[in-house]
């Protein structure tokens, strides 16, 4: 991968350990090694300790061809870390042996121009202080056939559940949004995140006619986690003691459908009766972090030294693609490939946002963006740009979900919630996914309709994560706004996402002229709209009347949640 005299490019190594070390060190040999169950024949990427097929633990690793095909890639320009120079292609191949057993790589041997999907390759090792890292080349030897798996391992892969999900009524009609609020939002305020959390916390407290007595409940995403940096601005801890609150229940953690996961949390305690008023919220402080060094400054193994990446990352970060730009980049030009996309109708997305943007006061990026601009502007991670990708801030957003049955006590009518969606039924994985091009909110999107009487068509406003401006558009799909592989033509021009289209999106800005405050502020925002307090950005339907329902959703890749909002 590198010239004779040329200096080795910087690479994250994995932690080898003996449950890993078969894919790690197999290159020394010239061996490309996975697990297999050795009842059934199933090849199993990453390693686990039963097959998830006939749940033996007659599994051992054997060697592969080495062939396979380029599933998709994305072209790397955004420099992670020291002396690993961009450009460089990245890429998920689909091994030979298997329909769907992929890992994530790098490209090499030929010109980035010429790499396409559908590329057959194999295999050439690079070997890093003992660690043989696994690239791809151009297979001159032509196409390998993936074999694909029979109905029998289909049916064990995707089994039918005994029991369908629980029909109408739906429990979570028992919660409703009472209040919400937002602290200082901004690029590198460099306040304290706390204190961000509490000015949230309050404010939303006070919006809902509640006092600090009525809360007795707590919940939030992530957690207190001290890295990345930034990424988490207080954990449950913090909030319960600076406001002295009396809980009788509370969850914090990051295993959660998504950031609004902990909403989902949060609605289901009000609903089984654990609590009366929930406080929630998510605070972020990464543009603080980061100062003026970017994002390269906060990524995972940056540092060097004895750093070595361990779960889900060490598939990743050695291929230097650390960042969800990558994976999400890999996605989008699935997309891109099965369905025509283009980047002029992608960017629809970021252009609607900042004309958006440019009506909400607290929004940080509010000037004019035209096409030319998305156009000409840098990439990161191909297909998306710098405008693709979402703003780092610092702030705070807080909601409270109340039982239903508390109305009378509020300062205001509350926000109905409708039904819930949160549902994976593919793996939790980035590369592993059956279908690159929906993720999980295809399955999100799936469960929230299945709980309720009302479609697609009745939705007023849609806000919807846009951490990079492709979840957006399979959020737009997997809620059957359009149908799947049908956001390129809805997309077009635009007319039909603007506030007075077909379905109004991320009124606010969204997180690409917004800022990124991490899912919360799209359920702020879905509120904001139902009681008609948006002010100048305020969506006004046909007829002259306020929006009725909204859907809130966040998460892209394996985790998705959704949240389907009514006045009733």
């Amino acid at each position: 991968m590198t010239e004779p005299d040329a200096p080795r490019p910087f690479r994250v190594l994995p932690a080898v350990t003996p449950d890993n070390e078969h894919f790690w060190l197999g290159g020394a040999v010239g061996e490309l090694r996975m697990l297999r169950c050795q009842t059934c024949g199933w090849w199993i990427h990453p390693p686990t300790p039963v097959c998830p097929i006939d749940l033996t633990r007659d599994i051992r690793p054997e060697v592969l061809s080495g062939r396979g095909t380029v599933h998709s890639f994305t072209v790397n320009w955004q420099p992670w870390y020291p002396n690993l120079d961009p450009p460089y292609v990245v890429a998920v191949v689909e091994l030979a042996e298997q329909e769907n057993l992929r890992l994530t790589t790098n490209l090499v041997g030929a010109e980035i121009d010429d790499w396409v999907i559908g590329a057959p390759v194999r295999v050439t090792f690079e070997e890093y202080d003992g660690v043989w890292l696994p690239f791809f080349e151009p297979d001159p030897d032509g196409s390998a056939d993936i074999i694909p798996a029979s109905a029998a391992i289909d049916a064990a892969v995707n089994p039918t559940p005994r029991r369908s999900a629980p029909s109408l009524p739906s429990g979570e009609r028992a919660a409703v949004i009472s209040g919400v609020g937002q602290s200082q939002i901004g690029r590198r305020i460099y306040r304290d995140p706390l204190e961000l959390t509490v000015d949230a916390c309050l404010a939303a407290i006070d919006d809902a006619g509640l006092t600090r007595a009525d809360i007795d409940g707590l919940s939030t995403y992530p957690g207190n986690m001290g890295n990345p940096p930034g990424f988490s601005g207080a954990g449950i801890t913090e909030i319960h003691d600076a406001l002295r609150l009396n809980l009788n229940w509370f969850a914090g953690g990051i295993e959660l459908p998504g950031q609004l996961g902990s909403v989902v949390n949060a609605i289901a305690a009000v609903s089984a009766g654990l609590c009366n008023h929930v406080l929630c919220f998510r605070t972020v402080w990464e543009a603080s972090a980061q100062g003026d060094q970017g994002r390269a400054s906060v990524t995972s193994g940056g540092g060097g030294g004895s750093f070595k990446a361990t779960g889900f990352m060490q598939w990743t970060l050695p291929f230097g693609a650390p960042s969800a730009s990558n994976w999400i980049g890999m996605m989008a030009a699935r997309h891109f490939h099965e369905f025509g996309t283009t980047r002029e109708q992608l960017a629809q997305i970021a252009l609607n946002a900042r004309r958006n943007a440019a009506k909400n006061p607290n929004a940080i990026y509010r000037d004019p963006m035209t096409l030319d601009d998305y156009l000409s502007v840098r990439m990161v991670s191909t297909p998306l740009c710098l405008y693709d990708c979402d703003v780092p801030a610092d702030g705070s957003t807080a909601v409270i979900v109340s039982r239903a049955d508390t109305a009378p006590d509020l300062r205001k009518t509350p926000v109905a919630v409708e039904a819930v969606g949160s549902a994976l039924h593919g793996r939790p994985s980035w590369d592993q996914f059956d279908d690159l091009t929906t993720m999980a909110v295809r399955d999100a999107g799936a469960m929230m309709w299945s709980r309720t009487d009302l479609t697609p068509a009745d939705v007023d406003v849609a806000e919807l994560y846009d951490g990079f401006s492709f979840i957006a558009l399979a959020w737009l799909e997997a809620l059957g706004f359009c149908g799947h592989g049908e956001a390129c033509p809805f997309l077009e021009g635009g007319a039909n996402i603007a506030p007075d289209g077909v379905i109004p999106l991320n009124t606010h800005g969204g997180q690409l002229s917004a800022g990124r405050l991490h899912g919360y502020g799209f359920l702020h925002e879905a509120c904001t709209q139902l009681w008609g307090e948006g002010g100048e950005r305020q969506v006004v339907r046909a007829g002259g009347r306020r929006p009725e329902v909204a859907v809130a959703a966040a998460g892209g890749g394996p985790l998705a949640a959704s949240l389907l909002l009514t006045r009733r």
